[in-house]
């Protein structure tokens, strides 16, 4: 399905004061957190948060009270050496992530663990992206080969795996960024600036699958199996050399200017770093968790990226602005669930309402 949201003025609204928020509770360790690493709504409404710092799962009730937790650091069963993603299936099972090497810790809501899931061949790095469908089956991403010359691809492997952990193959090879070799005093390794880089999501029965250059997403279901591919008219992506200066500008403007200057700014702004001809045509992909597909345009220097927001069957729902500060980990039918820091970069977890426009459901058109 092909659309062209770029001329439509359709707007989803967001933000105001969160319906619900945990984290700012000085005075109780149970309701402060140390890297979040994943969050999940289930089904009452509570919500379950993987924690780095304290190794473990914890869950507060829809008004934000502390219920209970699941973890512990440790290497067995049931415990985190780093805990990494989660996801929420039905009946509230939740599958947490866990590296290295990359695995699943599968425990129920009321904290019993129930299993662990090793993907095999092993994965030694944790997957960049994916997700755990519906029906346990997960799908893994990892990297492997490219060159060190700017013009050799590292490919992006896209893996479906069993509720075991076996192997079911590859969907996809994709072509992911490219790189120059080892650089400077301190060997940086750089890719060429704006390039594209796939995204990858799961959840539920839909798999979403970018190669970020172009603007189209294909969806697979939970079999694997091709089903739709969303594209839309995006033709104004051409890099100027103004692009490149105006890039430059900000990020030595957001380190400090000239006295925040080191090495690796240096070679950043560098001249002798390759430029892309056009900018990628999105930066991330996700699936809500009602089936929709959230697409986060890419930044231009000096603009602010919003979101293209389309419904399962394909069709473009809304523009999204981001709610200010908050990086979402999950996009529900009525809200938006993530993770936000204070002045002080004290985390907390809160949920904003999402409404859609108020023709939604109305015939909206469509290019060829």
């Amino acid at each position: 399905m092909t659309n062209d949201p770029l001329n439509s003025d359709r707007r989803c609204t967001g933000g105001g004061e969160p319906i619900f928020a945990v984290g700012d509770a000085a005075d109780d360790d149970r309701y402060q957190f140390y890297m979040v690493r994943g969050v999940a709504r289930l089904s009452d409404g509570s919500v379950a948060v993987a924690d780095r710092g304290t190794k473990s799962v914890r869950i507060f009730n829809p008004m934000g009270e502390y219920v209970g937790s699941m973890g512990r650091e440790g290497e067995g069963p049931g415990e985190f050496r780093d805990p990494y993603l989660m996801w929420a299936l039905p009946g509230d099972t939740l599958w947490v992530g866990n590296s290295r090497p990359w695995h699943f810790n599968v425990f129920t809501v009321a904290g019993e663990f129930v299993r662990l899931v090793r993907p095999n061949p092993a994965y030694a790095n944790p997957s960049s992206s994916g997700g755990v469908l519906s029906n346990g089956y997960s799908v893994n991403v990892r990297r492997e080969g490219g060159g060190d010359d700017y013009r050799t691809p590292r490919d992006v492997l896209v893996d479906a795996h069993t509720r075991d952990g076996e192997l079911i193959g590859t969907l996809m090879a994709l072509e992911g960024r490219r790189y120059g070799p080892p650089t400077g005093p301190i060997n940086f390794v750089l890719d060429p600036l704006f390039e594209a880089a796939p995204s990858v999501d799961a959840t539920g029965t839909t798999i979403a699958v970018a190669n970020g250059r172009d603007p189209e997403v294909q969806l697979l279901d939970n079999e694997f199996r091709l089903r739709r591919i969303i594209r839309w008219h995006d033709s104004d992506r051409d890099v100027t050399a103004a692009h490149v200066n105006a890039w430059r500008e900000d990020y030595l403007e957001r380190r400090g200017g000239e006295e925040g200057r080191s090495p690796v700014t240096d070679l950043m702004v560098s001249e002798d770093r390759p430029v892309a001809d056009h900018f990628p045509a999105l930066s991330r992909i996700a699936v809500g968790r009602d089936g929709r597909v959230w697409v986060r345009r890419y930044p231009k220097p000096q603009e602010s990226p919003g979101w293209l927001v389309f419904e399962a069957d394909g069709g473009f729902l809304c523009h999204f602005e981001p709610v200010s500060g908050l990086d979402v980990w999950e996009f529900g039918a009525d809200y938006l669930l993530g993770t936000r820091e204070d002045a002080l970069g004290v985390e907390s977890v809160v949920i904003f309402p999402f409404q859609q426009p108020e023709d939604a459901g109305a015939e909206v058109p469509e290019g060829s």
